[in-house]
Order: C-alpha cells, then sequence, then structure tokens
C-alpha cells in the first residue's frame, strides 16, 4: 500500500492586527496510529510531494498573503520538486508562497553556496525564502550570512530550548536576531508560542509575528474527495 500524506495548516499570527498573516504547511504521513510526522521527509516521493503540494496550494490560494512550505536540502535540489514549488506560486498569486529551508540531513551534503543559484530562481519567480530555526543547530549567523541577502525572513524556535523563553541565554538570543531581522529587513517569526506567558513574554521583546499552539494548532488540510472522517 503507497503511503499517504497530507498537509496541516498551521497559522501564523500578527498581534498588531489580531489577524492571521500567513500559513506553514506541515506534511504528515498517515500510519496506523493516526498522523504522524515522516521518518524522513527527503525520502518522500518527488512525484508524491509534487502532486501533493499543487493541490494543496490551489486550495489555499486568495486566503492569506503568504503560504510557507518546508523544504529541505535536498530537496531544493529535486527538479521536480523546484518545478512544483513555481507552479505552486502561480496558483497562489497574489499570495506569496514562502521556501522555508530546513536543515533535515538528508543523504549527501549541500553546502550553502551550493544552494544560493536555486534559492535566487525561487526569488526571480516571485516567490520569498525563510530561514527555519535560526540560532540552533547550524543555522547560526556565520553559517547562514551568505543566504540572508536572499531571504526574507528568518524564523527563530522556542520548542527547539528545553527551558522557556524566561531563560538568559534564550533571551540574548532573541535579541541578536531581532537586531539581525532589522539590520537585512527580514519578518522575525517566534515559534513555539505554547501559553499566554509565551505570549506576554514575546511582546517585551517587541515581536508580533507569532507561531505556536497558543495561536493556533496544525489542522488537517482535505483533499477535494477525502471523506469527512479522513484520517480520524
Amino acid at each position: 500500500m503507497e503511503p499517504v500524506y497530507r498537509y496541516f495548516v498551521q497559522p501564523q499570527f500578527d498581534i498588531r492586527t489580531h489577524t492571521v498573516f500567513g500559513y506553514e504547511l506541515l506534511i504528515k504521513q498517515l500510519t496506523s496510529e493516526g498522523w504522524r510526522l515522516p521518518k524522513s521527509f527527503s525520502s518522500i516521493d518527488s512525484n508524491v510531494m509534487s502532486k501533493l503540494l499543487m493541490e494543496t496550494t490551489k486550495i489555499l490560494g486568495l486566503k492569506v498573503q503568504y503560504c510557507s512550505v518546508n523544504v529541505s536540502r535536498e530537496q531544493l535540489m529535486d527538479t521536480m520538486i523546484a518545478k512544483a514549488i513555481i507552479q505552486s506560486q502561480i496558483q497562489l498569486y497574489p499570495a506569496k508562497l514562502v521556501v522555508e529551508l530546513t536543515e533535515e540531513d538528508g543523504p549527501r551534503s549541500y553546502p550553502d553556496t551550493g544552494l544560493i543559484p536555486h534559492l535566487r530562481n525561487f526569488v526571480e519567480h516571485g516567490m520569498q525564502i525563510s530561514l527555519d530555526d535560526v540560532g540552533t543547530g547550524i543555522n547560526d549567523f556565520k553559517s547562514i550570512q551568505e543566504i540572508l541577502p536572499l531571504a526574507s525572513e528568518v524564523k527563530f524556535a522556542l520548542q527547539n530550548f528545553k527551558t522557556g523563553i524566561e531563560n538568559p541565554i534564550i533571551q540574548q538570543k532573541l535579541h541578536f536576531w531581532h537586531a539581525i531581522s532589522r539590520e537585512y529587513g527580514l519578518r522575525l517569526i517566534l515559534e513555539g508560542i505554547e501559553d499566554a506567558r509565551d505570549s506576554k513574554l514575546s511582546s517585551s521583546f517587541g515581536i508580533n509575528l507569532r507561531q505556536g499552539y497558543y495561536y493556533g494548532k496544525p489542522q488537517l488540510l482535505r483533499l477535494p474527495g477525502d471523506p469527512v472522517d479522513f484520517g480520524y
């Protein structure tokens, strides 16, 4: 039996206007235990992902200003997926498709300099680039400095840390990336806002763009033909 995938949609919230300004698409696989994250995003068949992305963005067109899709370095280099991403931007217009570059390990290693022509191609086709999980893993400032001029957005994920936003080390990192976002003219989205306390502390940093369970959990986006109880 072929694996079944669908995108789950999580809202991105602007506290200044109290509106949803974008959605992030999170791909999940239907298993005997329910919907779960795939063990490896890079192992998803290119045909399957391309078709799913185009079907999903066709539904979301005109609903929001931005629509983000996670793309690994491995997928970025896949010609079929790249074409599907470009086609998805056409379907979403005038909304912007945001290619959210993740740091998932794949079978091959791609230096950031090798990614730049591919990212620039997306920008030339009207898309935007987002750098996920800045300040953690391999996404420190030195590592992504060459890509930053192409980016329109950076995302800082609180869920990547064992302690909360009240931790001075996390606050120091937040101050740094807030300053970087201003220097480069980027949107800064704070992810992992779980409760009112997180939200209140986030406001003290002047970060207005938020994402997390406090503002909305990822919801299954059914495709035409999916039964009402699909996946439940």
